[in-house]
């Protein structure tokens, strides 16, 4: 049986009257009418002349992605034809830019499933770079914005962006640019070119997903100059989406925020580990200070970013909010509670000149924030002891109420050992002593927490260097007299 032919013809990007001449002439001589979606000016124009289509619109809703509705769609023009004749298939815009399913036709033509021919329309792009003035032989690029993270990656210059039809689409455009352009940057929409109602507008980068409601008739411009768009956290993104997305990673795709909880708070722990091992003053001394130690911590910060992004894919399949939202969220959270550094100079947070102004500032605007009478209420209560008693300390200062200076703590710690010593209720007398060595560590600027964390990772090691030593003499630290493990402990102290 020789294969039928599917003639594809571009409805153009608005009315009817923008369609080419030999498009609608191929529409109507052809008795069967597809269209991959009846969300298109020209369409509804074209059904008023009598000139109906059978729509794929239901299939957007019918699979489970982009992908699997463009090869059902193909799938069933192939079948259309499958025992001869001839069908219209019509698409937005030009058949030859950003359409998925022609590029599927154009596959099955090649392994003789059909015969195909392709009548060109006017693009959206053609409307864009004419309102916009902008020669795309000039260096105009157009990207899709349902891949920009991907398509986008080492571009850089005039970006045409084109289906931007939901606010998630803007997020990730936005997520990919803020990565090498500023929040105030100009990017140009573009909407419903072609009819009587189209506007042009700039907005500033970081509203993009705020203040714009897209649609399918929704356009981008930005222009990046030589910055290029790098992409990799938005392709890290996109990759997490790939692993919980239908033949992705059954494992990924079973996980829920509960139950990766405990990886979150493991590689916390080990991003804490990595640091430990970084030298005292770290900056200080560049990399070549220690190599290793720094791999090993970007490492880590890897591993529990990939917890950020993991849960933020969840929460966006939940439909709460989007990477995206995280990081404006935490980039406008900073501008906000630093006043002395983005503020208005006449606020009284303006003045701040030390660290210590600037945690009393912080502290306050938190509690403001949170909506909130109690500067604590904020401290997660399932902290570790430590920690916790750190931040309180730390809220206590922020209000002038100052833990002691570190001859005091030194004081407080000397005497609740003397009233261990003494007998006094041990748990009492070591709560004491405790809270002294927190209040300690915090006079030299660090957190007993991270100190003691430190300690016992060093004190891990030298065990394992003792167990090593016990080893090369044919026996076990369990197997020694306690004269023989001193002996071994001595000689793996660190060098």
């Amino acid at each position: 049986m020789t294969p039928g032919q599917v003639v594809v013809v571009g409805l153009g990007p608005a009315g009817a009257d923008l369609m080419l001449p030999a498009a609608r002439t191929a529409i109507v001589r052809t008795h069967r009418r597809f269209v991959r979606t009846s969300r298109h000016p020209a369409v509804a124009e074209l059904s008023r002349h009598g000139l109906d289509f059978e729509s794929f619109d239901a299939r957007y809703e019918e699979e489970s992605d982009l992908e699997q509705v463009y090869s059902s769609i193909v799938a069933t023009l192939v079948s259309a034809v499958s025992e001869g004749g001839t069908i219209a298939y019509a698409v937005p815009g030009n058949p030859a830019v950003a359409e998925r399913t022609v590029t599927l036709l154009h596959e099955a033509a090649k392994r003789g499933e059909i015969h195909l021919s392709v009548i060109p329309g006017l693009s959206f792009a053609d409307l864009a770079w004419s309102k916009l003035g902008v020669d795309p032989c000039a260096g105009g690029r157009i990207v899709d914005g349902q891949r920009f993270a991907t398509d986008a990656a080492g571009l850089s210059g005039r970006l045409l962006i084109g289906q931007c039809d939901t606010k998630l689409v803007l997020s990730d455009v936005k997520l990919a640019l803020l990565e090498v352009l500023g929040p105030e940057a100009p990017v140009t929409v573009l909407a419903r070119l072609g009819l009587a109602d189209e506007f042009v507008h700039d907005v500033q980068l970081v509203d993009l997903d705020r203040v714009v409601e897209p649609d399918h008739l929704t356009t981008l411009y930005v222009d990046t100059g030589k910055a290029e768009v790098a992409g990799e956290f938005a392709r890290l993104v996109e990759l997490m989406e790939r692993l919980r997305a239908p033949g992705g990673c059954p494992w990924d795709a079973e996980q829920t925020h509960h139950s990766i909880s405990r990886y979150t708070l493991e590689e916390s722990y080990e991003v804490v580990e990595a640091i430990e091992a970084l030298p005292i003053g770290a900056p200080e001394g560049g990399v070549d200070s220690a190599p290793d130690a720094y791999a090993a911590l970007g490492d880590e910060l890897g591993d529990l970013l990939c917890q950020v992004v993991f849960h933020s894919v969840l929460a966006r399949e939940a439909g709460a909010f989007t990477v995206a939202e995280v990081v404006t969220g935490i980039h406008d959270k900073l501008v906000r509670r630093h006043p002395h550094v983005f503020g208005d100079p006449g606020d009284p947070m303006a003045g701040a000149t030390t660290s210590d102004d600037v945690m009393h500032n912080w502290e306050q605007i938190k509690k403001h924030e949170k909506a909130t009478d109690s500067l604590v209420e904020g401290i997660t209560p399932g902290l570790p002891s430590l920690l916790y008693t750190h931040k309180l300390f730390r809220k206590a200062a922020s209000v002038g109420l100052n833990p002691g200076t570190l001859d005091e703590a030194i004081g407080r710690i000397e005497d609740a050992a003397s009233r261990l010593r003494a007998g006094d209720d041990p748990e009492i007398a070591l709560a004491d002593l405790l809270a002294g060595a927190v209040v300690a560590a915090g006079a030299r600027g660090v957190d007993a927490e991270s100190v003691l964390r430190g300690w016992a990772a060093r004190f891990r090691e030298r065990f394992i260097r003792a167990e090593g030593l016990a080893a090369d003499q044919g026996t076990h630290l369990g197997d020694l007299d306690p004269a023989g493990v001193t002996a071994l402990w001595l000689q793996a102290t660190p060098t």
